[in-house]
């Protein structure tokens, strides 16, 4: 709801700071006292042209405020965010828009820096303008569907079709993703043949290349092991040091016999010593005996296949040529195997997966089918009904000749989506054809001037307390023009109508309509200092009748006039 409008050196207007309350609020006043600033103003606010004729005459800059509440709907929320704008819960929503005299513009939402696109697209999900030049919301026929659908209640149709038509969607992605790799396959399938066939022989394992890495080190080292301890036997066990040894002892054993001989006893210190060191040969040659055995037995716990290392190191070299050549790595080769065993399998049993998938999709599309048509139903009856609504509407509003239709249209085939498989299209005839039958035409090429603007109102108000979206602000600009007495009436009727429970303001001529108002504003023009400027009073009750009087009688107030406004009033 718009609760404040702040106004800025525009036009004739100095300042102007007006609160707004909900229901139906009037603007009344004299013939160019400026009634159509504040609508002027408004729309600047809202994303409107800006130019530097709105700039009062001497001012630097126009500035122009609409403050509204806290947005609740979920849909603007979205919008307002999607526009890189914070909103903060339970905060009013401010639009501002600044003119300047060389007709530069700038606007802020929530006091953030705003494009002007953004803050007009915002604007236009807050207001809609009904008037003699202008209907917002009504002529834009891509609105027309979903005003009929909220009219006709017909969420629980559209939920279905937009869940048929998700289904649709992906069942016909399954279908298209499963031709294009089969396409794919068998363009490559003597290639993928080729690659798996070479793969199988190779037959490679998970962690492969690092096994072998392991290994390749592993059997390296002991290759030298081997031969290092082949040389310490050869050194241990070699003719050299056993005839060595051996002549040693014998040589000792020698001389032990000389002493013996000559007469030396068995503890003389020569034949001791002797007797030690034969003894001390003795057990070196059992000791290099038992080295040699020990070496023997680390030769033998080196216990590997002769020529492993070689093989080792070809199965590794295999693995790497593969990979390079597959344009993977040895890690892959495995998960590869796998894949283009699969590959071929889709070209083998592909025909039956799109078989599957294609009768998958063409019962998706005939479950569509279905609820389109129970949607489509429904919009025909919506339809009629509305358009009775509607023609209900025209006579009272002076528009007896006019014609209403709803005309639904088939979409194009591929474009058949979540709303269904139709356009709605609001049209009306003033006149009737060569044939005699109305020709019907869109609202802005039919509809002009004043019937344009009570056109609006009878579609309003007989959407009216309809439609599942919260209704913007109404503002309708002498939505009264040309008519007077039962129409006017009529007018003020529906204009009140329309603003229970929501915000309607509306500029008139018309005292049927004034009197209808919970608030009333009147604009005065005065000159003052050489100036002229724009005022807007707030007019109390005693005031309010005083103005209908006005309204009625003309210049000279008669008591008649105020018995009259009396009773317009009620």
């Amino acid at each position: 709801m718009l609760t404040r409008l702040l106004i800025r050196d525009v036009v004739l207007v100095d300042v102007l700071d007006l609160e707004v309350e909900a229901g139906l609020t009037v603007l009344t006043g004299e013939t160019g006292a400026g009634k159509s600033i504040i609508l002027d103003a408004l729309g600047l606010a809202l994303g409107g042209r800006g130019e530097a004729g709105l700039v009062r005459a001497g001012a630097r800059q126009a500035v122009a405020t609409a403050v509204f509440t806290a947005p609740d709907d979920a849909e603007l929320i979205a919008l307002i965010q999607d526009k890189g704008f914070e909103v903060t819960p339970g905060e009013d929503l401010i639009l501002r828009r600044v003119v300047s005299a060389d007709g530069r513009s700038r606007a802020w939402v929530n006091d953030q820096p705003a494009g002007v696109a953004a803050l007009r697209e915002i604007g236009s999900r807050l207001v809609e303008v009904h008037g003699q030049h202008e209907t917002v919301g009504l002529l834009d026929w891509k609105t027309h569907r979903g005003l009929l659908d909220a009219y006709g209640g017909l969420t629980p149709q559209l939920s279905s079709v937009a869940a048929a038509a998700e289904r649709v969607k992906a069942a016909e992605a399954r279908l298209e993703a499963l031709r294009a790799q089969a396409a794919d396959a068998a363009a490559r399938a003597e290639e993928i043949s080729l690659n798996l066939a070479e793969l199988d022989a190779l037959d490679p394992r998970e962690d492969e290349e690092t096994e072998l890495a392991g290994e390749r080190a592993v059997l390296g080292a002991a290759e030298k092991a081997v031969a290092d301890l082949a040389d310490a036997r050869a050194n241990l066990g070699g003719d050299k040091l056993s005839q060595k040894l051996s002549a040693a002892l014998r040589a000792v054993e020698h001389a032990r016999q000389r002493a013996t001989q000559a007469g030396v006893g068995d503890d003389h210190p020569v034949l001791v010593r002797l007797t030690s060191a034969a003894e001390a040969i003795d057990r070196t040659m059992v000791e290099a005996a038992e080295a040699i055995a020990e070496v023997d037995a680390a030769a033998a716990a080196f216990d590997f296949e002769p020529g492993r290392l070689d093989k080792a190191e070809e199965r590794l070299f295999a693995l790497r040529a593969t990979a390079r050549k597959l344009n993977t790595t040895v890690h892959a080769l495995p998960a590869l195997r796998v894949s283009l065993r699969e590959q071929l399998r889709l070209i083998e049993d592909g025909a039956e997966a799109m078989t599957v998938a294609a009768r998958e999709a063409a019962a998706a599309r005939e479950a569509y089918d279905v609820a389109a048509s129970l949607l489509s139903s429904a919009r025909e009856a919506a339809a009629e009904r509305l358009s009775e609504a509607v023609a209900g509407e025209l006579g009272p509003l002076k528009l007896e000749r006019a014609r209403f239709r709803v005309a639904l249209e088939p979409v194009a085939e591929g474009r058949r989506g979540p709303l269904g498989v139709e356009t709605a299209r609001f049209e009306i005839a003033t006149n009737a054809g060569p044939s005699g039958h109305p020709a019907f035409g869109p609202l802005d090429a039919i509809a002009s001037g004043g019937e344009l603007a009570r056109f609006a109102l009878a579609m309003k108000a007989a959407l009216a307390g309809r439609e599942d979206q919260r209704q913007p602000v109404m503002i309708f600009d002498e939505v009264d023009q040309g008519v007077g007495g039962a129409v006017a009436e009529a007018v003020g009727q529906r204009l009140k109508r329309l603003s229970t429970g929501g915000q309607v303001l509306v500029v008139t001529h018309s005292p049927q309509v004034a009197a209808r108002g919970q608030a009333h504003w009147k604009v005065r023009k005065a000159d003052a200092d050489g100036q002229t400027t724009t005022t807007v009073d707030a007019l109390s009750d005693a005031e309010r009748r005083e103005e209908i009087a006005r309204m009625l009688s003309g210049a000279v107030v008669t008591d008649e006039a105020r018995g009259a406004a009396r009773a317009l009033i009620g």
